[in-house]
């Protein structure tokens, strides 16, 4: 999906949420969830045809709309992928959060949910949009001012959901840090035939291994 440039000038979209606002109306309601299914659509389709393939005449008939319809909550491709970008950031942060609501944040536990976390298809969509903003800069300049501030977001929310490693921010950040790299490299390594299948259990115990020895002790 060829992306319009982003000036220098426009305001960058954020991935915080916005202060409370005012009731919201039957029409507001139906327009967010007009987006949403444009969002959606934009996602399956970056998992079906990959973002080459992701064109805006094919999301608007994936969400079962006319593409005048779709231009009236996304006036361009670009906007729609950076709202897509969000979202899929946004879901990444709702499951962290559930996980380390449900458990005792014992190491096998929340690397088990990661890792059925990056079997989901926002995950492959996701990598997607992160593979292709390697080579396409109007894309990149939607994708890493986002991804600097949800790894940010992310690492203070992790800091708060995990009182007991805050003696230890940086272990933390570390922990965090290889999670990321090796559970979600596993993954792409797995759709592309390059990872046994079979090795899976044993990387992901010697990653709650090293989890908990970066751990702060009592």
């Amino acid at each position: 999906m060829a992306a319009t440039p982003v000036s220098q000038s426009s305001p960058r979209t954020s991935i915080r949420k916005p202060a409370a606002a005012a009731v919201p109306t039957r029409q507001s309601i139906k327009s967010a969830q007009t987006r949403g299914r444009l969002i959606e659509a934009t996602i399956q389709c970056l998992v079906r045809v990959g973002y080459s393939g992701t064109t805006t005449p094919l999301v608007a008939t994936e969400a079962g709309l006319s593409r005048g319809a779709m231009l009236h909550h996304f006036e361009n491709s670009a906007t729609l992928i950076r709202a897509t970008i969000v979202e899929l950031h946004e879901r990444r942060l709702r499951a962290f959060r559930r996980s380390s609501e449900i458990t005792e944040h014992d190491p096998a536990t929340m690397v088990g949910a990661y890792w059925k976390q990056v079997q989901k298809p926002a995950f492959v969509a996701f990598q997607e949009l992160a593979l292709a903003a390697r080579t396409d800069p109007e894309l990149a300049l939607i994708m890493r001012p986002l991804q600097v501030e949800y790894r940010e977001r992310f690492n203070a929310e992790a800091l708060a959901l995990f009182p007991e490693w805050q003696s230890e921010p940086q272990h933390l950040a570390e922990a965090i840090a290889l999670s990321q790299t090796l559970i979600e490299g596993m993954a792409m390594s797995l759709m592309t035939g390059a990872l046994d299948e079979t090795m899976v259990p044993a990387l992901l115990g010697t990653l709650e291994d090293r989890i908990r020895a970066l751990r702060p002790t009592a």
